[in-house]
């Protein structure tokens, strides 16, 4: 019956603790081995062992009379019955030289996120490969992924030895080829252990069917190994501001974890050091919120609204360079637009390649261009303020991990200039109100007969106008851009940081774009301003549009001839809530245009 470690001569609370992963290919034995360590460290008692046995006979593959030990942590029942892992299965046991804690991560490629997750966290990582099977795809991206994560020290473990014979040239030549890879990922060390997660060889002890092989024990290597890194109490003092505690009026305390360093405020208090939660008081008002970041005045953090980073992309829908996600790091939060990948990383040379987009489950490299400045650090420097996640505005799907290589210098370098005469001064002198009217819908919807039919009106009471005509504006300012997801994204943010300037420059601002995608309308929104952006969906149903027809486009979009065109080869996302919804199918553009005009009238724009 297993024993309770904490008894040991060595106490618990003494014992250097190592955090692993276990990561590889699909079936190469991940659980089984996590589940072997449990049970070899006596941390499975005698209730779940029984438990466990009972389990086996109904969801196991290793016999009916042989424990199955991956269901230790294939927990979920949708893994058992699959046998295979899908979420990350944290387990704590401790030796008598050390305390563990394992991530259990999945193997699929669908579920490649997860493993990263359980990455983020680890000082090493057990990468199994399936002697029979070899070196696969998915056991050279989670190479890849951890150590980009700064996973420093890996163990090759090569299970399923006893299927090959125990066969020492099997072993040496997976050794050898992962070596290879290694040397490009640039490990700080790689132990390779031939081992049988089923029957124990290796884990706990050296085994006797091996002779050929020198090397330690799985549970001997995890024991002794000496993780260096570097102190975070030595850095300078850095702590993200996770709350703002307010109790009653006479206290203002800012909570969170010191990332760095540590802080003190003298007299008889300890030292908070890094990883400790604490409360800080301000001798001085300073205005902080949830996000800000307190530091060393001699070694602040990075300041800056633009970053290199490398991005592990996780969704289905490929990366949008030009659209709007959400940036989130430690407690901040921004709107980023990402720029167009400069490269991806290629599994099998873990090179370069030139990159158009970044898709599922691939490493790439970008520029992301936040709403607002923030602190943060490189990820070699802190994992904490270095790392982030992208999430999809309009789904709110986590879509990227992120790493930030380095903040970029122009960030720094370019202000902007304040001006004498602004907005209000030049509207003013127009005696008008400036806003965006954003005209979106189908083309044939009739978006520019109501806009063109609209600035008539306005031009022939006084008010001064401009329209930007998406077909106009392809043939200069956009010229150069295609019809894919990246450039309609970039088409919009140029169209909206137009329509910006015009709009400072005291114009009522008419835009008719298809614009056929909510996450750049809501892009256009943020970057014009809430308040002065009028969103006026021109809904007429397909077939209608279809009919008008008044380029010819549909008739060459069914026949083939332009692909990616909006309801037919691309989708057209209608509003949810716009500010102003026209049913355009029946009534001339003139009556469209005097409901437009009714509705600026009554909030007061003209």
């Amino acid at each position: 019956m297993p024993q309770n470690l904490a008894l040991s001569p060595n106490p618990v609370e003494d014992r250097t603790l190592l955090r692993f992963i276990t990561c590889g290919s699909v079936d190469d034995g991940k659980s089984t081995l996590i589940g072997r360590m449990l049970y070899d460290a006596r941390a499975v008692f005698e209730d779940q062992f029984q438990a466990l046995k009972g389990d086996s006979r109904k969801y196991g593959t290793t016999g009916a009379d042989n424990p199955d030990f991956a269901l230790l942590v294939d927990g979920l029942q949708a893994e058992r019955e699959q046998g295979i892992t899908i979420d990350v299965a944290y387990r704590y046991f401790a030796t008598d030289k050390r305390k563990f804690i394992v991530a259990d991560t999945p193997g699929h490629e669908q579920y490649t996120r997860n493993m990263a997750t359980g990455a983020s966290t680890a000082d090493l990582a057990i990468v199994i490969v399936d002697a029979a099977k070899g070196i696969r795809p998915q056991t050279r991206r989670h190479s890849l992924i951890v150590s980009m994560l700064g996973v420093r020290h890996v163990v090759l473990a090569v299970n399923k030895i006893d299927l090959m014979g125990y066969s020492r040239d099997v072993f040496a030549a997976l050794e050898k080829e992962y070596a290879a890879l290694a040397g490009m990922l640039g490990f700080a060390s790689v132990q390779a252990i031939p081992l049988s997660a089923l029957h124990g060889d290796n884990v706990t002890k050296v085994s006797g069917k091996m002779p050929w092989y020198g090397g330690p024990s799985l549970f001997d290597y995890l024991e002794a190994i000496n993780i260096a890194r570097a102190d975070p109490a030595l850095r300078p003092f850095v702590m993200p501001v996770q709350w703002v505690s307010r109790p009653n009026p006479g206290f203002r305390g800012f909570a969170g974890q010191v990332a760095g360093g540590g802080i003190a405020p003298g007299g008889d208090m300890a030292r908070a050091e890094a990883g400790k939660a604490v409360v800080l008081t301000l001798a001085d008002e300073v205005d902080v919120s949830r996000g800000d970041v307190i530091a060393s005045v001699n070694n602040a953090c990075e300041v800056t609204d633009i970053l290199k980073a490398k991005i592990l992309w996780t969704a289905e829908k490929e990366m949008v360079a030009g659209r709007q996600y959400i940036f989130r790091s430690a407690t901040a939060q921004a709107l980023c637009t990402a720029g167009a990948p400069e490269a991806k990383v290629d599994i099998d040379t873990c090179g370069l390649l030139p990159a158009k987009a970044i898709g599922l489950n691939e490493i790439g490299i970008c520029q992301l261009f936040l709403d607002r400045m923030i602190a943060c650090e490189t990820y070699a420097s802190s994992r904490d303020l270095g790392s982030f996640v992208l999430i999809d505005r309009v789904t709110h799907e986590t879509v990227a991990m992120g790493m930030i290589d380095h903040p970029m210098r122009r960030s720094r370098n370019v202000q902007e200039q304040k001006l004498t005469i602004d907005r209000a001064a030049r509207a003013g002198l127009k005696e008008q109100k400036p806003c965006v009217l954003w005209l979106t819908g189908l083309s044939g919807a009739g978006k520019s007969a109501i806009a063109d039919s609209l600035e008539q009106r306005l031009h022939a009471a006084g008010r001064h106008t401009i329209i930007l005509d998406g077909d106009n504006i392809r043939r200069g300012l956009s010229r150069d851009l295609g019809f894919t997801e990246q450039d309609r994204a970039e088409n919009i943010r140029r169209a909206a940081e137009v329509a910006k300037l015009m709009m400072d420059a005291g114009l009522i601002t008419l835009v008719s774009f298809i614009s056929p995608f909510r996450a750049e309308r809501e892009m256009a929104r943020e970057i014009i301003g809430k308040d002065n952006f009028i969103e006026v969906f021109v809904d007429v149903p397909l077939h209608v549009a279809e009919a008008r027809d008044v380029k010819g486009l549909y008739k060459k979009a069914r026949a083939g001839e332009i692909p990616n065109f909006t309801g037919i080869g691309s989708p057209y996302e209608a509003p949810e809530h716009p500010d102003l919804h026209l049913k355009a199918a029946e009534g001339d553009p003139a009556l469209q245009a005097e409901i437009v005009l009714r509705y600026l009238k009554d909030r007061g724009f003209v």
